[in-house]
């Protein structure tokens, strides 16, 4: 699949995801709007994957590893209380990140080999 498109739905389960499980929090943490708001760029960065610009590549690529990092902590945190609902969100939007890196690097190697 292109990064493009992996990226896009990447960022759409970030914002979605993330914001269903601050709606949901019965005391909601403004931290939990740090993956919807990370969705938001790599949505408005979308075009510019899409059309292979190299530096919103990197951008995009960058954003994706560190909300994929700063994932790993609420994960652990849902998967400690029990929360199976708070971890699903998580653990889908974190394989989906890895996925987008994984789709990411792939073009960057697929471009690198078409340029010579």
């Amino acid at each position: 699949m292109k990064a493009h498109v992996v990226s896009l739905i990447h960022a759409l389960a970030l914002i979605g995801l993330g914001g269903y499980g601050y709606i949901t929090s019965d005391t909601p943490s403004i931290t939990a709007l740090i993956p919807v708001a990370v969705g938001v760029l790599l949505l408005a960065m979308n075009n510019g994957v899409k059309k292979e610009n190299k530096v919103i590549a990197h951008i995009a690529v960058l954003l994706t590893l560190l909300i994929v990092i700063g994932l790993v902590k609420p994960l652990t945190g849902a998967v400690s209380r029990g929360d199976t609902a708070a971890t699903a969100r998580v653990a889908t939007m974190l394989v989906l990140g890895i996925l987008a890196i994984v789709s990411f690097v792939r073009s960057f190697i697929a471009a690198r080999k078409a340029r010579g």
